[in-house]
């Protein structure tokens, strides 16, 4: 069945990134309608050329597409702009969201999923972070902001590639790939050339495909840096490549994966996810995976932040012969061993009930860990 909930984009990546660079270049060219909600019209910088019409909430564009600035909450202006858009007072076919460079991206997905109204007719299509590939690496490591846009993204558009040397460049992707294992990282330059990679993001929606949600799950292999045509032409060595250490920031991010071929008893899945969530679901920064349960064919894709869930999705056509289960967690101040750990409840099957999920911690009055 078609998901015909309003596909909302989050444009995520801190100050000088290249935002409203690359909203200016999709709204000119793109053939789709899109209401771009922003903090202050001032923010977004849009082209005079684009500018129809306004009035103190809307602005119009010549593309047909519309800007709107928040108004009060949120919340109540995404319920403003799917009211009019309702009434046939708007028209527009997807919500991007652009966020001021310093925005946490986990609010904003929570506000959708636990929105009681948002959640039946709009759906986070996904998080888009630009990255500046000049200035990236020192943002990284001065703003733990920026580290959890990385982290927290389905796709990552590395920006300024051409300003910055290769090594740069090459490290700055090294380091995004660490924070987050799963996000597809593009130039900048494909999504002004083909918008639709913006577009279908994630897989959690109804009538996903086999296809999207493996996509969804697994990065593409990043392309090997060219070699250089002119290496060791004078006979001497090749300087070694510029090397950046990690921030304090980057350790406060931790990632952990794990693929089990054998379907899950549905009790050992939901005490795993529901242990985990008690432990540490504030910072949860996201938890995804594909799943199969003992008894039904159908695989499900889920996906959460922090202690939100939304409802898991069945995935249709599924590969016969394929019962692998994949599951993904990014979380923020907790280390990798602790994240490990966790997932041994899922590799074992079953765990002891008097064994902490979490060795070294223990439980105090009113059920909280330490």
């Amino acid at each position: 069945m078609a998901d015909n909930r309003l596909p909302i984009t989050l444009l995520t990546g801190f100050l000088g990134a290249g935002k409203s660079t690359l909203l200016n270049r999709v709204l000119s060219t793109t053939d789709e309608k899109i209401a771009v909600v922003v903090n202050e019209f001032g923010e977004v910088g849009l082209d005079h050329d684009l500018i129809e019409t306004s009035d103190e909430e809307v602005v119009l564009l010549s593309s047909g597409c519309i800007c709107c600035s928040i108004s009060g909450e949120l919340s109540q202006t995404l319920m403003d702009l799917i009211r009019r858009r309702a009434y046939g007072e708007l028209d527009f076919d997807r919500v991007v969201i652009e966020t001021t460079g310093l925005a946490d991206p986990a609010p904003i997905r929570q506000l959708i999923l636990g929105d009681h109204y948002l959640s039946r007719v709009a759906v986070m299509d996904g998080v888009v972070t630009l990255v500046d590939a000049v200035n990236g690496q020192k943002t990284l490591d001065d703003q733990f902001e920026a580290v959890s846009q990385a982290a927290t993204a389905d796709l990552i558009l590395m920006t300024k590639t051409d300003l910055a040397a290769q090594p740069e460049v090459d490290a700055l992707r090294q380091r995004i790939e660490g924070l987050n294992p799963t996000a597809q990282i593009l130039e900048v330059s494909a999504a002004v050339a083909d918008p639709t990679v913006l577009w279908g993001l994630s897989a959690i929606r109804r009538g996903a495909d086999a296809d999207t949600a493996l996509a969804w799950m697994t990065r593409a292999p990043s392309p090997a840096p060219a070699a250089d045509p002119f290496a060791n032409l004078s006979g001497l060595t090749k300087s070694a490549p510029v090397q950046h250490g990690f921030s304090a920031h980057d350790a406060r991010i931790a990632s952990a994966s794990i693929t089990l071929d054998a379907p899950l008893e549905d009790a050992v899945f939901d005490r795993w996810l529901e242990t985990l969530v008690a432990v540490k679901g504030r910072n949860l920064l996201r938890v995804k995976g594909i799943v199969f349960l003992k008894g039904i064919d159908t695989p499900f894709v889920f996906h959460g932040v922090q202690h939100l869930f939304e409802p898991p999705v069945p995935l249709k056509n599924w590969p016969e012969g394929d019962t692998t289960t994949r599951v993904v967690v990014i979380a923020r101040d907790m280390t990798e061993a602790q994240l490990e750990r966790s997932l041994d409840m899922l590799r074992a099957e079953a765990v002891e009930k008097s064994k902490p999920l979490f060795p070294g911690w223990k439980k105090t009055e009113g059920a909280n860990w330490e």
